[in-house]
């Protein structure tokens, strides 16, 4: 029975079925707005929650070294993560059959080729995160491996990164990449301009579960690779010379030694290598010192191979010829003070020609022959030979070397740098000054760039420095043959000497000072080239602080062997001529 009238009753009805009929307008109506009038704002701002950006990592450039080898390249490496929310067994076909892994059989594969313990992955599946890194950056084949087993709840982060696959072979010149991507020394950066890339974006859709959205992707921005580089660099010479120079090294109980090869007619750098040296994959292995290029870097007193500039200069101004005469005591009193410069070694006094102050390597003898020449030229030929100033390569912390002005030079410097003391070079200064001698008088510029090719196949060459002519022609060819009579003739010399081949060189032994004066230590060095009757290349080692040798007979093995090396490796044929016959004495 109703309580309420009818009337009521039909009212109280149709208050009800106007209100339902208000809420579903009001629906429609807030439908309406989500759906047409403030869909495009809502959709923003659902896709800005799901969109997600990065960058496209430009792939560096190799570089290579003369024959195409690769010295340094950019490879992809992967960091394995997990996304423990969606972590659970999954389905799997197998001969027709669906199997069902569980997480601790997938747990097991993964550790398996992760070479990690299966507990520590089991542990990190746990919780609701989206993220947990397995391991990081792990090589190609891996991540082909774990790809390969299809796992939903698995995903990876690609990453380039620089390896080096000689090792330490030009470590010292190439330089290397840290951990976030700077260049640092070497080619690396000094070549950045060609090597580096530009980076391109993405954007693309991560779903709730944290995995990325198949086929979402949109660049906004496309990567540009860097460019290859070719260097001059051989890098079989390069791994054979190092070898060498760190036998030595040791032996010597030196503080490094450096050897140097240069193509004479062209003045490309074939070998820069040095000891020890640095591994561009693992820079903090060594102390600072040997990750820079000390070839270019470092300077030091070149000793008695600059007696070869300042006999060349006197030849080439007319005040000498090889066989000019100058009695060379073991000591000479200089004209003022207490002052004495002496021989390295004991001897009688002897009557000896130009040539023969380069075989015996007589101070007091070229102190005597060079002071025809005044301070003034014997510094501007130093100049042409290109002592003083950094190469055109002017690479990244490269020395100018240290020959002050000659104006302010003290009496002593002014006889001592006859000698090569009381001024300083670096290992390619002097190697490129005896290829001036090589070449005919004229000094090359270092070639060691070849060329860079960018992504889009253009080549650019590298300009290289003028020539100099340091020297006449004929003022090379006498000082090449007053050479030739240090290897034939000379105590140190003799051991320089390659069968079959007719060799000349100098050897250098410069004492280190120690604060003002100099001490017990040496910088040992040769510097040759051969063919001698027509050279094709000029090798120079030097050995700093020797702590066993205190002459540069313990260099002559080093620069011996890389020159047998080099000629083997290019095929030189032996030399069929003789050298021309020079007075080294008179009576």
């Amino acid at each position: 029975m109703s309580l309420l009238p009818p009337n009521l009753e039909k009212k109280r009805f149709g208050l009800l079925r106007l209100f339902v009929a208000g809420l579903i307008v009001l629906f429609v109506l807030h439908l309406l707005d989500l759906q047409v009038v403030n869909a495009g704002n809502i959709n923003k701002v659902s896709l800005e929650n799901r969109q997600k950006s990065r960058t496209i990592e430009a792939v560096r450039g190799t570089i290579y070294d003369k024959d195409g080898k690769v010295l340094a390249r950019s490879i992809y490496r992967y960091d394995v993560n997990i996304a423990p929310v969606n972590v659970g067994p999954i389905s799997r076909e197998v001969n027709g059959s669906t199997i069902t892994l569980s997480v601790d059989q997938i747990a097991g594969q993964l550790a398996s080729i992760l070479k990690i313990d299966k507990s520590v992955i089991l542990e990190k599946a746990k919780g609701t995160g989206q993220y947990a890194n397995l391991k990081k950056k792990v090589d190609a084949g891996v991540y082909s491996q774990i790809n390969s087993l299809n796992i939903p709840w698995i995903y990876f982060d690609s990453h380039l990164s620089r390896v080096y696959p000689n090792g330490a072979v030009a470590g010292n010149i190439l330089g290397f990449i840290t951990a976030d991507g700077a260049t640092k020394a070497g080619l690396e950066s000094k070549m950045d301009p060609c090597l580096a890339g530009i980076d391109g974006k993405e954007t693309y859709e991560q779903g709730v579960d944290g995995i990325r959205i198949p086929d979402s992707a949109i660049v906004s921005k496309q990567s540009k690779n860097g460019g290859s580089l070719k260097l001059t660099i051989d890098t079989n010479l390069e791994y054979y010379a190092q070898q060498v120079l760190e036998t030595a090294v040791r032996n010597e109980r030196a503080d490094y030694g450096t050897a140097v090869v240069v193509e004479v007619k062209t003045g490309k750098l074939l070998v820069a290598a040095e000891a020890p040296t640095v591994d561009p994959n693992n820079p903090g292995g060594v102390i600072e010192r040997d990750r820079q290029a000390k070839v270019f870097n470092f300077t030091y007193e070149p000793g008695s191979t600059m007696k070869t500039i300042t006999a060349a200069t006197l030849l080439d101004l007319g005040l000498a010829n090889p066989e000019s005469h100058v009695i060379a005591p073991f000591k000479l009193k200089m004209p003022w003070g207490n002052t004495w410069i002496y021989d390295s070694h004991k001897h009688p006094t002897m009557k000896l020609t130009l040539a023969g102050v380069l075989r015996d390597s007589s101070n007091t003898g070229i102190v005597q022959l060079g002071a025809k020449a005044s301070r003034a030229q014997r510094f501007s030929y130093m100049k042409k030979f290109g002592l003083g100033s950094k190469t055109s390569l002017n690479m990244d912390g490269e020395a100018s070397g240290i020959l002050g002005n000659y104006k302010d030079w003290d009496l002593l410097t002014d006889k001592n740098s006859m000698f090569g003391q009381g001024v300083a070079a670096t290992p390619i200064q002097m190697a490129y000054a005896y290829q001036a001698i090589a070449n005919g008088g004229v000094r090359l510029s270092p070639k060691l760039f070849d060329n860079c090719t960018a992504a889009d196949g253009s080549v650019t060459n590298f300009p290289v420095g003028e020539p100099v002519r340091a020297v006449s022609e004929t003022t090379a060819r006498s000082t090449i043959d007053m050479l030739e009579k240090v290897v034939e003739q000379g105590g140190i010399g003799k051991t320089a000497g390659v069968a079959g081949y007719r060799v000349a060189g100098k050897s250098g032994t410069a004492q280190i000072k120690e604060g003002l004066r100099y001490g017990g230590l040496y910088a040992i060095s040769f510097i040759g080239m051969a063919p001698a009757d027509d050279p094709k290349y000029v090798v120079a080692v030097m050995l700093y602080k020797s702590r066993r040798t205190g002459s540069s007979i313990g260099a002559t093995p080093v620069f011996k062997q890389i020159m047998q090396q080099v000629l083997r490796a290019y095929r030189v044929p032996p030399s069929t001529t003789k050298s021309k016959d020079i007075a080294t004495e008179w009576k």
